[in-house]
């Protein structure tokens, strides 16, 4: 194969051969999807999922009556079958059946690891929604639980599959185009942090309140925390760092081919909005390579420094030879010097090949065809029994990496990471926090009890 052959299969064939795969796994079974977590990424992802393959989805798993029985009347509409699914209040029991292909894990993040790991104990391939973990042990528990099971685990930073960006990677990144690249800013300014301050209440009658915080430290009830905004708080997730940084710092070791940073830094906290959240409204983060430093930066207040909107959540890739900034709606390659042109292209709509993406209630629709390839990616995985584009290690990493972030900020040291032992060099107290406390009766999984 060329090159121009290899850019084309891998760019604007994301393509051909992983639905050729796809397909494959088609033809021998309809595959059995089960989902746990019915929120509004579940529902997202799930609906993907049913667009490029017939699949049949058999059971659904939340801890919201509510959102579960809406759920499974909104699976029955988009499934061919028209067949609603069975649905379950305790993912255990669900995955007890021992009857699925396929299982999404979209819960709450705290929940992923638990969900994740029975799921393939029960002989299903999983696509895991990210960061994989709130602690790094769950992610290397997770990934000890794939390999051993022997199952494919796709992870949801589906910036490895977004089309305008897999064009980016190959025809400026990976052409050489940037030259050295010495320094990669990734940033986020949206203003998404809770800045609300509703009063603690009673749980809805609809929510298993104790189900739904399993694991995580019980905190009084409040409607910040269900549905959506429960990113709000460190106790279930790692703030925008575990929900932001993560997709930017993969997306560039997606493109520039990095492994695990030596050194992680990182300093910021609750500097101007004080509300109920408890998350970081400003953080700094270094992530560092021999001759690359990754820097990350989030703000949910002020102003973005870029005036296009479509950077203000981004990475920009300073070369040499030239610079590329690249975010969901687009990048934009810009020469040093007059030797190379400009290059620009938009996010893939796919509007009309899939017009139930103009009318679903809460879609990212810049998104869609990004999650659309990131399933055909997994399918074709799962045909060959191959690691997928988002494989759990390299999700490990992405997510490992961005929570020592956090770790560094509150211990005020830089962390040196041993990618070989898996433990922070040279500090007992880091290595402590690598693994948070669990609430009984849950038992926080380790790679040996897998």
């Amino acid at each position: 194969m060329n090159r121009r052959q290899f850019v084309y299969t891998t760019a604007a064939g994301l393509g051909s051969l992983a639905r050729g795969y796809a397909q494959q796994a088609a033809d021998q079974k309809k595959l059995r999807v089960g989902m746990i977590g019915c929120g509004w990424y579940g529902k997202t992802d799930l609906f993907r999922l049913i667009q490029v393959a017939p699949v049949e989805v058999v059971s659904l798993c939340d801890v919201d009556s509510r959102m579960l029985a809406d759920a499974a009347e909104m699976t029955g509409e988009r499934q061919a079958s028209k067949k609603k699914p069975r649905t379950y209040s305790d993912y255990r029991k669900m995955l007890a059946e021992k009857d699925l292909d396929i299982v999404l894990v979209a819960t709450p993040d705290h929940w992923h690891a638990l969900a994740m790991i029975e799921a393939v104990k029960a002989g299903a391939d999983v696509y895991c929604q990210k960061p994989i973990s709130v602690d790094v042990i769950e992610g290397q528990a997770m990934l000890a639980a794939a390999r051993k099971y022997q199952r494919v685990v796709q992870v949801g930073t589906q910036r490895r599959s977004t089309p305008h960006l897999v064009d980016a990677r190959e025809k400026v990144v990976r052409a050489g185009k940037l030259g050295k690249v010495g320094l990669v800013e990734i940033c986020c300014y949206y203003h998404m942090r809770a800045g609300s301050n509703p009063p603690d209440t009673a749980p809805p009658a609809n929510l298993d309140y104790e189900m739904w915080t399993g694991p995580a430290p019980m905190r009084p009830y409040n409607a910040l925390v269900h549905p959506r905004s429960w990113r709000a708080f460190m106790e279930y997730g790692n703030g925008i760092m575990g929900d932001m940084c993560i997709h930017m710092f993969d997306m560039v070791r997606w493109m520039m081919d990095l492994g695990w940073p030596k050194r992680i830094s990182s300093s910021g906290g609750i500097l101007v909005e004080h509300s109920k959240a408890n998350i970081a409204d400003t953080q700094l983060a270094t992530f560092e390579y021999d001759d690359l430093k990754v820097v990350w930066q989030h703000r949910t207040w002020g102003e973005a420094p870029d005036p296009n909107p479509n950077y203000a959540w981004s990475a920009t890739l300073y070369g040499d030879k030239g610079t590329l900034k690249a975010s969901v709606y687009s990048y934009d390659f810009t020469p040093a010097g007059k030797g190379q042109p400009p290059i620009h292209q938009d996010v893939t709509y796919e509007l009309e090949q899939y017009p139930e993406d103009k009318t679903e209630k809460d879609l990212e629709k810049h998104c869609a065809p990004a999650i659309r390839h990131h399933m055909q990616d997994f399918l074709a995985a799962i045909a060959k029994r191959g690691r997928p584009v988002a494989d759990i290690e390299q999700a490990y990493i992405s997510t490992a990496s961005c929570i020592m972030a956090n770790l560094s900020m509150s211990t005020g040291r830089t962390l040196a990471w041993d990618p070989q032992k898996q433990r922070v060099i040279g500090d007992d107290e880091a290595n402590r926090l690598l693994r948070r406390p669990y609430r009984s009766p849950w038992v926080h999984p380790t790679p040996e009890s897998v």
